[in-house]
């Protein structure tokens, strides 16, 4: 019991020590909240008005797609700051210090679910601000929120692992990029799946990011479906996945 607790306060500690870290570097915090309110911005004014959503005024549409890519791409600085990390040798001071070597991971996923939150606040006042509203109850637009802070959770770990094998801080955010860009505008985030080609719909419906998106339309505007349980597992899967495999990778690069 005493090694869970103590295990706990180095992750509370490492968490505390990467969310200071983030506003003493202003490109990171500028890349985590201009760029999402940017891509709103220029999807409401400048697209929106080509993009045919019936049932639903653009804007409403877009949100949730917008807040999700959000969250999934806060594991950027997972990615970036533990490779930096590891590069800088801080990570083999970690290893000099009496706490547990799990801290280090778990302090930085815990660091990207409150980075994440107050993106969500943010992307939502934004939203409020060019007239987005919820249809749904706060309970509803609450398990929302923490349905896609748990995605958000699963992408830290896959930009965990990028980090880990990655040969740069650069290369680390880059290859995360590539994976995440091409899944969330293909996916309904920002457009209807059906107004896709007939093979890009088929792997947009598969795609986790329209599952969901789709889910927190469900719960923020009272959409039809039954997504939020297939949302539920594919972020639970993700995790299963990923999780060991980052931490199996940090535990072969801090013994080498």
């Amino acid at each position: 019991m005493s090694q869970l607790l103590a295990g706990i306060g180095d992750t509370l500690v490492i968490t505390r020590r990467n969310l200071i870290r983030i506003p003493r570097a202003p490109d990171l915090l500028i890349g985590f909240t201009v760029q999402p309110v940017m891509f709103v911005l220029l999807f409401v004014y400048v697209f929106g008005g080509a993009i045919k959503t019936p049932g639903f005024k653009y804007v409403d549409y877009l949100m949730p797609g917008i807040i999700t890519q959000t969250i999934a791409f806060g594991g950027y600085l997972t990615a970036v700051g533990l490779n930096e990390d590891l590069r800088k040798g801080l990570v083999d001071r970690f290893r000099s210090l009496p706490m547990a070597r799990s801290a280090v991971l778990a302090g930085r996923t815990l660091a990207d679910v409150i980075m994440n939150l107050l993106a969500t606040a943010l992307m939502v006042a934004v939203g409020l601000a060019i007239g987005f509203r919820f249809a749904t109850s706060v309970p509803q637009v609450l398990a929302g929120i923490l349905l896609l802070l748990l995605f958000g959770l699963a992408f830290s770990w896959i930009f965990a692992l990028m980090g880990l094998l990655a040969s740069s801080a650069e290369s680390a955010g880059s290859i995360g990029f590539l994976i995440v860009f091409p899944l969330t505008f293909v996916s309904s985030a920002f457009v209807p799946v059906q107004s896709m080609p007939s093979l890009l719909q088929a792997f947009a419906k598969a795609n986790p990011f329209t599952i969901v998106v789709d889910a927190a339309r469900a719960l923020f505007l009272g959409t039809p479906g039954n997504s939020i349980w297939a949302a539920l597992a594919w972020s639970i899967g993700l995790i299963a996945v990923f999780a060991p495999v980052a931490v199996a990778r940090y535990r072969r690069v801090v013994a080498n």
